[in-house]
């Protein structure tokens, strides 16, 4: 009986020294590696999606859009094609530093479809930027003001949990506030680049674990986000009530 050969598995350099970069008009660096499940169009699109105001601030720094990315005996491996036998070791994302760069290898495998895809790929995006220029002060203003008006959810387990022990007083209450508004910033950016790449319905991004911020406050951050981060020509943003029929 014949036996489907196991994938291929390379370190990071040398995934780096064989898949060419590709720089898109925004000034973000990315290259493609193995089998994925999205088009090489539809990857180039999305990464033109993030403003350049964001990108500016993302030098030095490639995605890499891979098949699997492994955790394998502490070592971080790439997989050239989705394997079954491997996949127990794959995760989501892994920052990997080569040099003076930064590259971020994101398992596409691992996701059912665009959205996935794209979300994961823009919440590295958002935590990069944030983790690089810290929080809009605009922002920051707006937010807080949503939860000192006790506005329902949150954009994610991080800043839900943050969020808790940002408003109980305690000695971790002000790193918590720190922490949480990065969170918060972070999945923010991240949002609204997805709905520059995509049409994206608030029902589509809910999760089972915490309640998802309230639509209303969820548009005022994604407006202001707008205004402090314009989209790229050729992208629109827009927040409709109802979806068009």
């Amino acid at each position: 009986m014949s036996h489907a050969s196991q994938a291929i598995t390379r370190t990071p350099a040398e995934v780096v020294r064989l898949a060419p970069v590709t720089q898109v008009s925004n000034g973000i660096c990315y290259a493609v590696m193995g089998e994925i499940t999205n088009s090489i169009r539809d990857v180039e699109r999305m990464v033109t999606a993030v403003p350049r105001t964001i990108a500016a601030a993302l030098s030095r720094k490639a995605y890499y859009f891979v098949p699997l990315t492994l955790n394998l005996d502490e070592e971080t491996m790439i997989a050239d094609r989705y394997d079954v036998h491997l996949a127990d070791n794959a995760i989501c994302h892994r920052n990997h530093t080569l040099g003076d760069s930064q590259c971020v290898f994101i398992s596409t495998r691992l996701m059912e479809d665009n959205f996935a895809i794209a979300f994961e790929f823009f919440i590295n995006v958002g935590h990069n930027f944030v983790e690089k220029i810290g929080v809009a002060q605009e922002f920051t203003d707006l937010v807080w003001k949503q939860v000192d008006d006790k506005v329902r959810g949150e954009t994610s387990m991080d800043a839900f949990e943050l969020r808790k022990i940002a408003t109980t007083a305690g000695p971790e209450m002000e790193k918590a506030k720190h922490e949480y508004l990065m969170a918060a910033f972070a999945d923010a950016i991240a949002v609204y680049c997805l709905s520059l790449f995509l049409d994206v319905d608030y029902q589509e991004l809910r999760e089972r674990d915490y309640p998802l911020l309230a639509p209303a406050a969820m548009a005022e951050r994604l407006r202001k986000i707008n205004e402090l981060f314009p989209a790229n020509p050729g992208y629109e943003f827009a927040v409709y009530h109802r979806r068009r029929q």
